[in-house]
């Protein structure tokens, strides 16, 4: 409703007028000021621990404490396993599956899973249900790990009870296990992958993959040859998709399945990946994008689709 000045205070119109509407008639701002937005400070991401640096990357282990449990190789879906977590973490964490490749025991990757929960991970490494079981199954069985660790983090009486964000997960496996990761992230599960040397025969849906891939491959891989396998999977993922393509200089096929001489190499980048990719850790992009790799021996050669 408008408010109009009466007449017997017209002499006074130009004064008044300057002091109602100073009073008054404040107008609203135009456009009108949109919601006022504070900065983020409280679960605006996933990020934890201590800031990085390549020399706690290529440490044996993280600064969380790590813990196992046994899963009975008579659990539905896959051949049984271990799960690793930290006991000095907070809040919900990622989760990683990882498989061995053909005729390989868990034992063979087993490494990864203090190695990745002592950065703050929930990790099944995981047997299958039967050493020959070929990619696709192996796809299959990285799933039903997946789905036990977040019903074990369901469960009141689990000790990962309440640790697991079942919106965060990623897989990794060795040799045809890889095959299986990647076809694993050929669909919208995932939030990110990484497979080892990794081996797939036929048609596949790579093209496809959306997840964030890391592939670590090995220069001298007789069974699963870069040129056949690591670098053309690596180039049938869309540029689109944040990938990158790692091969260790000399590298035999089991150069990426071992903590051994490889170890602070692979725990280097494979924590980096997942770090940056399922906890949204832009801290780690340092050790994912820029010149250093061309500097290291141990690497021939360092593809991606930076900056991530």
């Amino acid at each position: 409703m408008k408010k109009y000045i009466p007449a017997k205070l017209a002499f006074g119109a130009s004064v008044l007028l300057v002091s109602m509407t100073a009073l008054s008639f404040s107008p609203s701002p135009t456009p009108d000021p949109g919601p006022i937005i504070e900065p983020c400070e409280v679960d605006c991401d996933f990020t934890r621990g201590q800031d990085p640096t390549s020399s706690n990357l290529e440490a044996s282990s993280g600064e969380y404490s790590v813990a196992t449990q046994s899963v009975s190789s008579s659990v539905s879906g896959f051949g049984g396993g271990t799960i690793h977590y930290p006991t000095n973490a907070t809040g919900l964490m990622g989760a990683v599956a990882i498989v061995p490749g053909f005729f390989a025991a868990e034992s063979s990757i087993k490494w990864w899973g203090p190695r990745l929960a002592s950065h703050g991970f929930v990790v099944i490494t995981i047997a299958t249900n039967s050493i020959f079981d070929q990619p696709n199954s192996r796809e299959t069985q990285l799933g039903r790990a997946l789905d036990y660790v977040i019903n074990q983090s369901n469960s009141s009486n689990s000790a990962i009870s309440g640790m697991v964000d079942s919106n965060r997960v990623g897989a990794m496996g060795w040799s045809m296990g890889g095959g299986g990761a990647l076809r694993l992230a050929s669909g919208e599960r995932l939030s990110a992958v990484v497979p080892l040397a990794p081996w797939h025969s036929g048609s596949n849906s790579f093209d496809q993959i959306e997840t964030p891939t890391l592939i670590i491959a090995c220069e001298n891989d007789g069974t699963a040859p870069v040129g056949n396998h690591a670098s053309p999977f690596y180039n049938r993922i869309p540029d689109t998709t944040d990938k990158a393509l790692l091969e260790i200089n000399n590298g035999g096929h089991s150069c990426a399945n071992g903590g051994g001489v490889n170890g602070g190499l692979l725990g280097k980048y494979g924590v980096s990946w997942m770090k940056r990719f399922i906890d949204n850790d832009l801290r780690y992009n340092q050790f994912l994008c820029g010149p250093d790799h061309a500097g290291n021996s141990a690497v021939s050669d360092y593809r991606g689709t930076c900056n991530y």
